[in-house]
């Protein structure tokens, strides 16, 4: 059994200031639309953690530090390879909230996460942002459709 595969890896971050989070409109982008939390691409060779401070950074304008790791979402797609998530929270950061060309970002109460348009499955997914009981947000196939597991 081959112990290495083909794998891309994203970053995710929710940013809070008490009950306070930050969230972000990617109401322009076609494959995943709605609310969700800052985040993006891990570049090739680049530490996970600044990836992430990199992220937050460029779509909106705070300087995040201390960004803790709280679980993981990741799926194998069609073509094999597997597509992994690293979510990470933290309530320190510096800088004036700016949008940018991923969307608008604004402060929103935690418990209004849920009356707004959200991203698919980013309901769920803030479920292992807000437990610490929970790590895991996978996606297995069954029958033929995509299922969600939360661990």
């Amino acid at each position: 059994m081959a112990r290495t595969e083909i794998v891309t890896i994203t970053n995710m971050c929710m940013v809070y200031d008490g009950n306070k989070i930050l969230v972000q409109d990617k109401a322009n982008d076609d494959d995943w639309k709605g609310i969700t939390f800052p985040g993006g691409h891990v570049e090739k060779g680049e530490p996970f953690t600044d990836a992430v401070i990199r992220e937050v950074f460029e779509e909106t304008g705070l300087i995040i530090s201390s960004p803790q790791l709280c679980g993981i979402k990741d799926w194998v797609k069609k073509d094999g390879s597997r597509y992994m998530v690293l979510l990470y929270k933290t309530d320190k950061f510096t800088g004036e909230l700016r949008p940018s060309d991923e969307g608008e970002v604004f402060w929103i109460d935690r418990e209004e996460l849920s009356g707004r348009e959200l991203a698919n499955d980013m309901d769920k997914l803030a479920e292992v942002f807000f437990d610490d009981s929970l790590s895991e947000f996978r996606y297995d196939i069954e029958n033929g459709e995509w299922k969600y597991i939360l661990k």
